[in-house]
């Protein structure tokens, strides 16, 4: 019989910060334990939570180690299946955590699962990669229910979007999962943090030379841009985007994303990564010692707390009205 309410189990493998973490735990459910490898990573997670039972490697896990529950949630790798990687899918290594999580599902007879990856997974392989990582958890035992979903589309003003995969043993599931519903999006105001600190030379000669190369001359009027508070640009390698309201999507390896407040060009903080990936304020102030580029890096691969939160609400409801 699976545990309803809030004394639902779950376990949050390749946790990175813990953003799934917190997004279930906002609904009353607790966490029994966490998988990371990454020590950084690891290390913001314990200052979030004051929590070190890290199982380690997935990987190299002995079944009898994983405590039971209820829930499995990961956001396993997703670098070989991005458009910004090298899309081996399957071929490389970090594709293959699907199979130890398929394994862990089965070997502790885990009723339900929440996985997320980059958006990329969809296409890759013309989708001949995600038919077959659904058929994976199908034959597993789940029935598997996935879909595309915006952050933007979850009160926070990011644009970010993934896939995520819902998963219901058979035996459970007697009706279709449905994914949560949108809801409007806030000002992007609200998340940011702005100091002198952190402000942008627009006079450096290397942005002035950025602003003149040859996709962004004569299309970009940086005066322009500096006279409308919280538009959001874009710095990427070649061509400048301009944003209104709302920010691009957060990227581990690369940190090039400014916004204007007071006629000034501000560069976003780890900090404010955080807030917009639904970090609530009173955890990121826990994290203010840690260094600005290693936040940076770990917001850009976590998961959107909000988005976590809803789809858990909406798994919530669905245990609820069929248990």
């Amino acid at each position: 019989m699976v545990q309803t309410g809030k004394k639902l189990r779950f376990i949050d493998f390749c946790s990175g910060i813990g953003a799934g973490r917190l997004g279930l735990e906002l609904l009353g459910l607790t966490c029994v334990a966490h998988s990371e490898i990454n020590i950084d990573s690891d290390y913001t997670y314990q200052v979030f939570f004051n929590d070190n039972r890290n199982l380690g490697d997935l990987t190299l896990l002995n079944f009898n180690e994983i405590p039971q529950s209820d829930i499995l949630i990961a956001g396993f790798p997703c670098q070989t299946f991005s458009i910004v990687g090298k899309r081996a899918g399957f071929e490389d290594e970090r594709g293959q955590i699907i199979y130890y999580l398929k394994n862990i599902l089965i070997k502790k007879n885990i009723p339900y699962f929440i996985f997320e990856n980059v958006k990329g997974l969809v296409n890759h392989n013309k989708g001949k990669t995600l038919n077959a990582i659904i058929e994976l958890l199908n034959n597993a035992g789940y029935e598997v229910f996935c879909k595309v979903l915006n952050s933007i589309d979850f009160g926070v003003p990011q644009l970010r979007e993934r896939v995520y995969f819902v998963g219901i043993r058979k035996d459970l599931c007697n009706q279709p999962f449905v994914f949560p519903d949108s809801v409007k999006h806030p000002c992007i105001k609200d998340f940011l943090l702005p100091s002198n600190n952190d402000v942008l030379d627009i006079n450096h000669p290397t942005f002035q030379k950025y602003l003149s190369n040859k996709y962004n001359k004569g299309r970009i009027n940086i005066d322009e841009i500096l006279e409308q508070d919280y538009t959001v640009i874009d710095t990427r390698q070649s061509d400048l985007r301009v944003y209104i309201n709302k920010c691009p999507t957060l990227r581990t390896g690369r940190h090039g994303i400014l916004y204007v407040k007071n006629k000034k060009l501000h560069k976003l903080s780890g900090m404010e990564a955080l807030l917009l990936q639904g970090f609530p304020k009173e955890y990121v102030m826990k994290v203010k010692n840690i260094t600005n580029s290693k936040l940076l890096a770990q917001a850009g691969n976590a998961m959107t707390v909000n988005v976590i939160r809803a789809i858990g609400q909406s798994l919530l409801n669905y245990i609820e009205e069929n248990n």
